[in-house]
């Protein structure tokens, strides 16, 4: 699942006449960028929400030509249900009772998303989080094991714990991409709006939710005007 809702309200203005998903990137926007490096690691069924400018992109997903993957959409226009409510009301989608990813639309690395996806399958976790080292004041805290067992905002001193210390544990940045279970929805009630990390830190406590360390790899998040123009040189750098 690629989630591509969001208003993207760091790009502004240039998310004031074009969805985030199609921020152009040197001749390729976001939501093309994502799609090609889902279907090179073998992920070729997507489904991708979407809400802001929605009409722009179920035109560009009607003329878009991969023979590589097959692209659904969840229909977010009456309702942005952010992280959590948007997976949740896709769920119909993941009924093969295999693991999936989810990818942000406005992140691009160089993670190896078959090796954290072969990670998830190896272990009974009911998720795994792409994560990294990154000087961040909204955190997730993880034990040694990097089992997920909190969250933190380190500006503001708020901090949520599930069974461990503060002493037991490690910050951690999210990176916007996750393997998780199809099982989750067994697990949560929740409807309308909310986080998915909301929904991890309720689970993570009778669940396991493991971290994948990708400090190695290459990754930005290009939500902001700075990050997008980072992104834009970087890229004409590798043509």
């Amino acid at each position: 699942m690629i989630f591509a809702a969001g208003m993207g309200t760091r790009l502004m203005p240039l998310t004031s006449t074009t969805p985030k998903a199609l921020i152009d990137v040197n001749g390729k926007p976001l939501l093309q960028l994502i799609i090609e490096k889902l279907t090179r690691c073998g992920f070729s069924d997507i489904i991708i929400n979407i809400h802001h400018f929605s009409q722009q992109i179920i035109h560009f997903c009607n003329n878009y030509q991969n023979p590589g993957c097959t692209l659904t959409l969840s229909d977010e226009t009456g309702q942005l249900l952010d992280t959590g409510g948007g997976l949740f009301k896709a769920a119909w989608f993941f009924n093969d009772r295999r693991p999936f990813l989810v990818h942000n639309v406005d992140i691009l690395s160089e993670i190896d998303l078959t090796a954290l996806y072969k990670f998830h399958q190896k272990t009974s976790a009911l998720a795994t989080l792409a994560i990294h080292q990154k000087n961040s004041s909204r955190v997730l805290l993880f034990d040694h094991k990097k089992v997920l067992c909190g969250w933190a905002n380190l500006d503001k001193n708020i901090i949520r714990l599930k069974n461990k210390t503060i002493d037991e544990v490690k910050p951690w940045g999210f990176s916007g991409i996750h393997v998780i279970n199809p099982d989750i929805f067994k697990h949560s009630d929740k409807k309308g709006v909310f986080s998915i990390i909301d929904t991890y830190m309720e689970l993570c406590k009778n669940h396991i939710i493991n971290g994948f360390d990708h400090t190695n790899a290459f990754w930005m998040d290009v939500g902001s005007i700075e990050n997008i123009e980072k992104a834009r040189r970087l890229y004409l750098e590798k043509k």
